[in-house]
């Protein structure tokens, strides 16, 4: 994987609009998601636009090593033979989740409520980052868990033989958390409840519904969400249709806000409610985004996203915000780099425990661009406007999200921007250069020559 080989610095400047038509990766969460039904349910499954991302063949990887069959189609559609759900086989080897927070976390769930034993590792970004979140309520269920100091990765669980459903209020907003608990409930008899305080992302509760669970949300008296599962269900195969990720068409969204003359298209682009933050704090900015050709798939909305540069102003965005655009945050910070005014974005301290910690790399980022910012524990104002931007050399702290809104930002700066290593882009995004390339972009790569 090349987020453990050799950093490859990667340098991005500007070179005019940007302009075109394309169409961003499959969505990350859904791509996760697809794989790891498709291997509970008994039958086949198909996923078609799956992100073929490092951190999603990872879940086809741990899905495999559990019996399920997963074969690329030459037309890229991925077929998924499940191997049933109660039904896994107990993996051979340690499952390498890479830089792969979702994948690792929800797969912990699955596992932890059957009766097998897996290890868990990571790269040295992922082994940093806390389990204790996912680890305590599955102990809650009976699963036996050693792990490092502070649950972190290298970790070990022995799913539980009789695992207990249980009623969890999760303690922070997290989808991971949420769905973790919901995958290891699929296995115990009973009805597991996860009660959400602040509603996130639901991919997890609209794909278990598709695929044939017995799930119900609804809304208790202090309005928190009260997602009750009932166990032990038959999951059915589906043909799944993955939209674009709308946090890798968060990239060229800002990128066409910034670059002066840009005019830019993103097809397909999911719109679910818990998702698009970022565009709705964008267009409070003033950004001209257009959503065009709105449309169902799979269950989720999706459209077309014109955006052409803008003139933007700075906001406060609302706390309460945050979950919706968690892993838009250091791409916002660039576009609040070009925007008139401070931009305040309260609420940030879940970026504290992301591939990196987040708050700080994008700080540390805009200062050595020439860029006003001001950090706090769990707040980052910006302010736009700066006579010079770019110039500067950031550290990416093997963070796939560091790297790209950097480059973003060397497309409309002053001076040239350069990341202190490219490959780890292809965590997520594997075809981010090529396709902005299309779109008039130009890289340089550590050889000089335009990548």
């Amino acid at each position: 994987m090349s987020h453990g080989s050799t950093p490859a610095p990667l340098t991005a400047r500007a070179t005019g609009a940007l302009t075109g038509t394309v169409r961003v990766p499959g969505d990350k969460s859904i791509s996760h998601r697809a794989l790891m039904f498709g291997a509970l349910a008994v039958g086949r499954t198909t996923a078609k636009g799956l992100l073929e991302s490092e951190d999603v063949l990872a879940t086809a990887d741990a899905m495999r090593a559990v019996g399920a069959k997963i074969a690329r189609q030459d037309d890229g559609t991925y077929v998924i033979d499940g191997v049933g759900l109660g039904s896994l086989l107990e993996p051979e080897g340690v499952i390498d989740f890479g830089n792969a927070g979702t994948g690792v976390r929800l797969t912990m769930g699955i596992f932890g409520t059957h009766d097998i034993a897996a290890t868990f590792v990571g790269d040295a970004s992922l082994s940093k980052r806390p389990m204790g979140r996912v680890l305590d309520p599955l102990r809650d269920m009976g699963t036996n868990v050693i792990a490092r100091s502070g649950d972190r990765l290298p970790a070990s669980i022995r799913g539980a033989k009789q695992p207990l459903p249980i009623t969890y209020r999760v303690p922070m907003p997290s989808a991971q958390v949420k769905s973790a608990v919901l995958l290891a409930g699929l296995n115990c008899p009973g009805e597991t409840t996860v009660i959400e305080p602040i509603a996130t992302r639901d991919h997890t509760e609209k794909m278990l519904a598709g695929f044939g669970a017995d799930i119900k949300v609804t809304v208790n008296d202090a309005g928190e969400r009260v997602i009750k599962l009932q166990g032990q269900p038959e999951l059915k195969p589906q043909d799944i249709d993955v939209p674009a990720d709308p946090s890798s068409a968060a990239f060229p969204i800002v990128a066409a806000l910034i670059v002066p003359g840009s005019d830019v298209t993103i097809e397909n682009v999911m719109l679910n409610e818990h998702r698009t933050g970022l565009i709705t704090t964008l267009i409070e900015m003033g950004g001209d985004i257009e959503l065009m050709n709105k449309r169902s798939a799979g269950g989720e909305e999706v459209a077309d996203i014109r955006v052409k540069h803008s003139k933007l102003k700075g906001i406060t965005v609302p706390a309460d915000r945050a979950p919706s655009m968690i892993d838009e945050y250091p791409v916002l910070a660039i576009a609040a780099a070009f925007a008139e005014g401070d931009t305040f974005m309260p609420g940030l301290d879940e970026l504290r425990v992301k591939e990196s910690d987040r708050l700080a790399a994008v700080a540390r980022g805009l200062e050595a661009n020439g860029i006003p910012c001001t950090e706090t524990e769990d707040t980052l104002t910006v302010t736009g406007g700066a006579d010079q931007i770019g110039g500067g050399t950031v550290v990416t702290h093997l963070d796939h999200r560091i790297a790209m809104s950097f480059l973003v930002l060397g497309m409309a700066a002053h001076k040239p921007v350069t990341v202190d290593d490219g490959a780890v882009i292809a965590t997520s995004f594997p075809t981010f250069t090529s396709l902005f390339a299309g779109l008039g972009a130009e890289f340089l790569g550590n050889d000089s020559e335009a990548a």
